[in-house]
């Protein structure tokens, strides 16, 4: 009688949580497309808000270079795109901008080329590994 117990008990619980997990959602505003996919690339970085445009940035580890983000997948500079860009849901669940900020690794994918000196546009498409630091 006791394993019977048991065991409903164990998958009521098992169905309860899987009902309860959130759904991850897909991105309103498509980042990795076609047109840019093969320059998308993982980082380690440092996501953080700022003050100025645009509002959130990625500083990649050991080097002096700024990823201006934006949801993708082009930049729109005259826009409001860049004070609240789309984010992967990794990072929506445990980014508090105005708190902290979080290093991880970033899928990002450049929306301009690179120029030397020049804070380059960009998006991100997955995070993980995140960390958040007061």
């Amino acid at each position: 009688m006791f394993r019977i117990s048991f065991s409903l008990a164990l998958a009521i619980t098992l169905v309860c949580s899987v009902g309860n997990a959130k759904p991850r959602t897909k991105r309103k505003i498509a980042c990795k497309v076609p047109t840019n996919a093969a320059s998308c690339y993982w980082t380690r970085g440092r996501l953080s808000f700022y003050n100025g445009t645009p509002a959130f940035r990625l500083w990649q580890v050991g080097t002096h270079h700024l990823l201006g983000i934006y949801s993708g997948p082009s930049a729109d500079r005259l826009g409001l795109d860049n004070e609240a860009p789309e984010f992967p849901s990794s990072v929506t669940e445990i980014f508090d901008p105005l708190n902290h900020r979080i290093f991880g690794e970033f899928e990002v994918c450049p929306l301009e080329k690179l120029r030397p000196g020049a804070m380059q546009a960009a998006c991100i498409e997955a995070a993980k590994n995140l960390i958040e630091e007061k």
